[in-house]
């Protein structure tokens, strides 16, 4: 049995532990979960990439030793910043909220999680699957000491994942790709006073940046999707006012739809570039793949149904942003992210999440966990 109080009283002291990231330390975080797991009487292992930067993994032996579920929460949070006006280390109860950094995002679904695995212990219940626990380092920077090793050196090999970072009983089956690209243009320097001797660097750079705007996505509608975009993150260049700009680079961020390649997204975008520079260089700072998993899986079916046993609507969503679901399609593992968060709460300054979605968002997980069937 869920118990409310417990509940609430282990969100609290997880948002007591300051886990920010950067600088990125998640050695007392993952400590405190690991003692919790191993007073349940759960063997746990620790594994870090990176010195303070640990990953607990923990397992229930199930009836049916043939398939594996995983549930995936992270221990990190963004740093609080300067503009709290409460004490984003307090935990503070107001109004049936829990305050603090990390309550929505993801704190409050990290002790949903350890509070449905003490109610299964406790009811001496095995279930039909093995169940997989992993609290990951580094969500919130990449998750290259995280959930992308984990997976990428065979440590995580599930049959189906559970991503525990979502608010208000969302269960997110689509979303995004992501192409993040440096683009960086050489041209002639001058004097200012004379530009025709020069190749301006900056000027080129507007040139491309005005066609790529007029980009035209070639994808199929997706009802729970926006349309794909394109954004010019940052753009510096040049040394001085009266100097030709020889140099000038930018960043360009591009969200693109299941069913869109990037390859030809990046091609597109290097032969816009040729029209424009005879000397350019373009670096992928990083590519996530658009990500969707049907309906009818099981995941979604059986996540809404234990939704609504506790009452709650489940809201089937897509993601405009990047999650790590996409990280799970290169290891053919079906994958949705779901959570107990409160909407736009993640990142903001007075962060919180109401205990009444902690609860009941609780109890969903219990009963999705004790009654999920792989066909």
């Amino acid at each position: 049995m869920v118990i409310k109080k417990l509940l609430v009283s282990l969100t609290q002291k997880l948002i007591r532990i300051n886990s920010e990231n950067p600088p990125g330390d998640e050695s007392r975080i993952a400590g405190f979960v690991q003692r919790y797991l191993k007073k349940l009487g759960i063997k746990t292992k620790i594994y870090a990439f990176k010195r303070k930067r640990p990953n607990v993994l923990a397992q229930l032996r199930g009836r049916n030793k043939r398939y594996s579920l995983l549930i995936t929460p992270h221990l990190d949070t963004v740093p609080s910043g300067q503009s709290w006006k409460m004490d984003p280390f307090a935990g503070a109860i107001r109004k049936g909220k829990i305050y603090g950094l990390g309550a929505t995002d993801c704190k409050g679904n990290l002790a949903c999680a350890l509070e449905a695995i003490n109610s299964i212990v406790e009811d001496r219940l095995f279930l039909d699957y093995n169940l997989i626990f992993c609290a990951t380092a580094d969500e919130e920077s990449g998750s290259n000491l995280g959930l992308i090793p984990l997976l990428e050196k065979g440590i995580l090999k599930p049959d189906a994942a559970v991503v525990l970072d979502a608010d208000d009983f969302e269960i997110i089956v689509t979303q995004k790709g992501l192409m993040h690209l440096m683009v960086k243009i050489q041209g002639k320097r001058a004097h200012g006073a004379y530009p025709d001797r020069g190749i301006n660097a900056i000027d080129i750079a507007i040139d491309i940046i005005k066609e790529l705007r007029m980009y035209e996505f070639r994808y199929t509608k997706n009802r729970h999707l926006k349309a794909p975009t394109m954004n010019i993150g940052t753009i510096r260049g040049g040394d001085k006012v009266n100097i030709v700009a020889d140099w000038c680079e930018f960043e360009l961020d591009f969200r693109f739809l299941p069913g869109e390649s990037s390859k030809d997204i990046l091609r597109k975008i290097k032969n816009t570039i040729k029209k424009r520079a005879k000397n350019f260089k373009i670096e992928i700072e990083g590519i996530q793949d658009a990500y969707c998993i049907n309906q009818s899986h099981p995941l979604v079916v059986d996540l809404t149904k234990a939704m609504k046993s506790v009452k709650e609507r489940p809201r089937i969503k897509g993601s405009e942003g990047a999650t790590v679901i996409t990280f799970f399609q290169h290891k053919n593992i079906p994958a949705v992210a779901t959570g107990f968060g409160s909407i736009r709460c993640a990142h903001a300054a007075d962060e919180y999440v109401k205990i009444d979605n902690l609860y009941k968002g609780t109890q969903a997980l219990e009963y999705f966990l004790k009654n999920y069937k792989f066909h």
